[in-house]
């Protein structure tokens, strides 16, 4: 009895031993830095911690159970307890595992098995290349995307194109952020918040929003919480901005030594009698651009996350001055982002049943506030750079003699920084052009804009893996502008009397509501992935203006519409609601796939439209696509160990354009019309239909197919992608021709056809050696557009004009726009050659024209293409390396195949300075042969629109280049800092193109692709930053 008792001693000694063993330790990444956060748990237990700052753990375990370590981004480690111990831990990192899964339209897919073309956008690849705004972020990272800066003018956006110009009204792509769609633009996100940024390219992708899908569809994942401890970050950097070049233009001496030219050419005396004299003269570019204009980023972020709660808290500021007013504060932007993700699981009994076992409900709320003032840009017609390019470097910034100015002028504007007077220039030469530092100094128009994104939700696991989420979204914006002006006089043609204020107010609300029922099984070999649902979308809002003159005094704190005096008569006022939008949907989907090895994805959608009338309401658009992994095959099972894997996929679908504005199927009614009744006739005020409807109006619609290619070699270090696509579409609409008598403005018809056809290639490449890890990446898009059928009685259309003629066309079977213009073959050298010729106002240094249709006669019939704005090729590729701390990534992107149009120089205006090419005019007899002589009239035409103002705006850009240093974890944990990471950065630091402007990268608007009419450029960036890990 006594034996048995002591061994039953013994026995519960050693299992309360097991029951209390320690086990502590550290654990690090690959590189030996401290990882903290990490998630140490007993295996099938809720027994768990976190590692420290320092990457430190302590835990009681049971000898013999198991010890997973876990942290995203890293493989997933478990180590045996077989007793007390102190451990150390390397966590590798799992590429493969950050790459596997990709968001789609409602949900996630595994890479392996997606069959469309889908390209993705990481938060590392943003944080290389450090977007201010997140539309611009995809600028070169993936092909099929084709990413051009509207200007550099601090807040500006860019144009987004997916697989080129889709049709010839709206082809913005569609914005998804975390489910909720987007309008008005994406500049309210902070890239710093950003997760992922997937890009549906074709249109199996993005059947599943059918109506909306057409131009393609840009998801956007925010960020949420890591499981483990709070981890708390915050970035600064503080930018030095300047332009990368000057445009090339004359200065003094130059400009006097041609005016003499131009009057002798008149037959008029020289007006300057020594130009030498003059010397360079005053560069009003130096003069207008504001260098080492600040650049300022703060990012604060808390997160975190439990078996309980996932959570993600941010707060941000960015503020920007232009390097083009921004010391005038009139070329400024400011951004306040506030952004919290939340995802609580209130209930989860998967352990313990099948049905109704887990319900998790999450709220993605965002607040941004936008506040910017703007000046005019890429404008001939008086804007601060395109006065500048045109003022006579001969004048002065500052006037003479200040008294007399201000005696006959008092409202002439001084400099606030000096008070000194501007100079005034000539309005009867200049016209709209002025002092640029002048017009600067005025206070200009502040825009502001508030948007509120929330999208609320809630997901209960039915039964097995059946799941239903609901979800409702807002999107509410208010926005506006606020601007005063004072008396003031520029010019005699641009002056002002009286003071004046003036204001305008907006507000809209996006609402959606949406329910979707989900279901995912593997049945051995076999897994399937559907859903169905319903979404239901709808917006309202409306507009407020008004303005008055005559302020109780000319301050800015009292510049409101308070503190106007003027009468009724100067008073304005004005107001509308907007026409509210609605959009009903069904939509479903169905995956499957065979060991992973055949896959076949289906996706119909039926849209509901307020947009279009009975006839054609409700609109179809399905999809359906393949693919097959051929490496997962049995006869590729011995294949040699280099290659990885490889995968076909084929799609095709139907998307559609509902973005046509309202109303196009019914006529409503326009106030404001005179009627004229009894004899005599009295004119009386009424209304009339404001034009003929069509009532089969429909959504354009476009067709897509694509065939693509995935391989990945030496353990998928090495990937490679490529596509081809042909997209057609159809029913794009335009105004159906109606006699002139008719009176009413012509109806909207279904008429235009345009295809849009392109090959796309990615590869990456991941290696190490040694301590030194490699990143290597590149894509290139080849895009080829035509207008097939533009759709009206002419086949052709005229676009954008300049004073010297129409710039740019669309056409039947040419690339929608494209330049127009006269070819032209070289100057007349001498008189012999005039003779020849077939151009009778032409005379010795003129240009001469082609002939296009070879009828003798030189006309606007010989107008043809000359160049267009949409690039032939898009690429990028970057290099980056991490070694011992130190990480340094270098990106460039740039286009092939491309024009610009520069038409810079008014020559409507005499008097003005020119762009330095004119110095290689044409003197005499072989002196050039392609720039004219000088002259301020031809009768020749010299200067009309043609191949003269077209150049090559291919160019390479070294867009974002970074250097940075993290400090060892033993000294900065010692300051409770777990990453301590200092970084200097340049962006736009080389380009290198032959065009001779102030940037090749121009994107006015729809039409104006490529014009060039005072670009406002760019800026050359150079950075420090810090990022701080607590």
């Amino acid at each position: 009895m006594k034996k048995l008792l002591i061994l039953l001693f013994l026995g519960l000694s050693c299992s309360a031993f097991a029951q209390t063993v320690k086990v502590s330790g550290r654990v690090t990444g690959s590189d030996g830095t401290s990882l903290p956060g990490v998630y140490v748990m007993e295996e099938n237990t809720t027994n768990a911690t976190s590692t420290d700052l320092d990457g430190n753990f302590t835990l009681d375990v049971p000898v013999g159970s198991n010890l997973l370590f876990s942290y995203i981004g890293y493989r997933t480690q478990i180590i045996p307890v077989t007793g007390a111990a102190v451990l150390s831990v390397i966590l590798e990192e799992d590429s493969a595992l950050l790459e596997e899964v990709v968001v789609v339209g409602y949900g996630t897919q595994k890479k392996s098995v997606v069959t469309a073309a889908i390209a993705k956008v990481s938060s590392d690849d943003l944080k290389n290349v450090a977007p201010v705004r997140i539309d611009n972020a995809l600028k070169g990272l993936t092909s099929g995307v084709t990413v051009t800066s509207s200007s550099g003018q601090p807040g500006a956006s860019a144009r987004v194109r997916v697989r080129g110009v889709g049709t010839i009204n709206n082809s913005e792509p569609l914005y998804i952020v975390d489910g909720m769609p987007i309008g008005g633009g994406i500049d309210y996100l902070n890239p710093s918040d950003i997760q992922s940024i997937e890009v549906l390219k074709d249109a199996a992708s993005g059947a599943v929003y059918g109506a909306r899908a057409a131009n393609g569809v840009i998801l956007v994942t925010t960020k949420s919480g890591q499981k483990g401890a709070t981890r708390v970050t915050y970035d600064f950097s503080y930018g030095f901005q300047n332009p990368w070049k000057e445009y090339d233009v004359l200065n003094a001496t130059e400009y006097a030594l041609l005016m003499n030219e131009g009057y002798l050419a008149q037959g008029k005396a020289p007006v300057y009698s020594d130009p030498y004299a003059l010397g360079e003269g005053t560069d009003w570019q130096k003069e207008v651009f504001n260098y080492n204009a600040p650049q300022i980023n703060h990012q604060l972020t808390i997160s975190g996350a439990s078996d309980k709660v996932n959570y993600y808290i941010s707060a941000g500021y960015y503020s920007q001055d232009g390097i083009v007013g921004g010391n005038f504060n009139r070329s400024n932007y400011e951004r306040l982002t506030i952004r919290t993700n939340t995802t609580y699981n209130l209930m989860d009994q998967s352990a313990k049943r099948n049905f109704l076992h887990k319900f998790t409900m999450g709220i993605n709320a965002a607040y941004s506030r936008n506040t910017s003032f703007g000046i005019t840009t890429n404008s001939e017609f008086g804007g601060p750079l395109g006065s500048a390019l045109g003022m006579a470097p001969t004048l002065k910034v500052y006037a003479d003699d200040p008294e007399a100015l201000l005696a006959e002028h008092p409202a002439a504007v001084k400099d606030p920084r000096n008070g000194k007077p501007f100079s005034i220039v000539e309005g009867s030469i200049y016209n709209e052009m002025v002092n640029p530092l002048a017009s600067l100094s005025l206070p200009g128009t502040k825009g502001n804009s508030d948007k509120l994104v929330s999208n609320f939700w809630g997901e209960l696991s039915i039964w097995d893996n059946l799941k239903i989420r609901s979800s409702l979204g807002i999107d509410l914006s208010f926005w506006g502008d606020d601007g005063w002006s004072p008396a003031y006089f520029l010019s005699t043609k641009n002056f002002r009397d009286y003071s004046e204020v003036w204001s305008s107010m907006n507000r809209s609300l996006v609402w959606q509501v949406e329910n979707v029922l989900s279901y995912e099984k593997q049945f051995g070999s076999h897994f399937i992935q559907a859903l169905v649902g319903q979404s239901a979308q709808g917006n309202m809002g409306q507009n407020l203006a008004g303005g008055n003159r005559y302020l109780q005094e000319e301050d800015p704190y009292k510049a409101n519409m308070g503190f106007a005096t003027g009468t009724q008569e100067y008073q304005t006022a004005s107001g509308y609601v907007y026409t509210p939008h609605r959009l009903a949907s069904l939509f479903a989907r169905v995956s499957y796939n065979f060991a992973e090895r055949y896959m076949l994805q289906a996706t119909v959608r039926r849209d509901g439209s307020s947009n279009f009338g009975p006839n054609n309401l409700y609109a179809i658009f399905p999809s359906a696509s393949v693919g097959w992994n051929f490496s997962n095959e049995s006869f590729l099972a011995n294949r040699p160990q280099w290659f990885s894997s490889g995968k076909l996929r084929a799609s095709w679908g139907k998307n559609g354009n509902e973005s046509i504005g309202q109303f196009k199927y019914t006529t409503t009614m326009a106030s404001g019309n005179n009627y004229p009744f009894g004899n005599p006739g009295v004119v009386n005020t009424g209304a009339k239909p404001n034009g003929f409807a069509n009532a089969d109006i429909r959504w354009e619609e476009s067709t897509q197919t694509d065939i693509g290619l995935d391989l990945a070699f030496f353990n998928s270090a090495l990937a490679f992608s490529m596509d081809w696509y042909k997209k057609k579409t159809t029913g794009m609409l335009m105004d159906i021709p109606v006699p002139a008598y008719s009176g009413d403005s012509a109806p909207t018809g279904n008429v235009g056809i345009m295809d849009n056809s392109g090959w796309e290639f990615d590869i990456r490449y991941r290696f190490s050696l040694g301590d030194a890890h490699f990143n290597i990446g590149a894509n290139a898009t080849y895009l080829d557009n035509l207008l097939v059928e533009l759709g009206n009685e002419k086949g052709w259309q005229n676009y954008d004009s300049h004073k010297i003629g129409t710039l740019t066309r669309a056409q039947n079977g040419y690339p929608f726009p494209f330049f127009y213009g006269w070819k032209t073959d070289g100057l007349f050298q001498n008189w012999a050659e005039v003779e020849a010729g077939i151009q009778p106002n032409a005379q010795p240094g003129d240009v001469r024209f082609v002939d296009i249709d070879n009828n003798g006669v030189i006309n606007d019939d010989d107008r043809t293409m000359i160049g267009k704005g949409m690039p032939d090729w898009s690429f990028g590729f970057n290099l980056g390396f991490t070694w011992k701390g130190i990480d340094f990534n270098a990106f460039f992107q740039g286009v092939y195949g491309v024009d610009v149009y520069n038409v810079t120089r008014r020559t409507d205006l005499y008097y003005i300075n020119l762009p330095s090419y004119m110095m290689n005019r044409w003197t005499g007899e072989n002196s050039s042969d392609r720039i004219p002589r000088f002259s301020f009239e031809s009768a020749n035409e010299n200067w009309r629109a043609s191949d003269l103002w077209v150049e090559d705006g291919s160019y390479l850009r070294l867009k974002n280049i970074q250097l940075g240093y993290t400090l060892p974890s033993h000294l900065t944990r010692k300051i409770f800092i777990s990453n301590l990471r200092i970084y200097v950065a340049g962006e736009n630091i080389l380009t290198f193109t032959n065009y001779s402007g102030f940037d090749p990268e121009i994107a006015s608007g729809g039409t104006s692709l490529g014009i060039d009419r005072g670009v406002y450029p760019q800026s050359k960036v150079y950075t420090l930053g810090i990022n701080l890990t607590f």
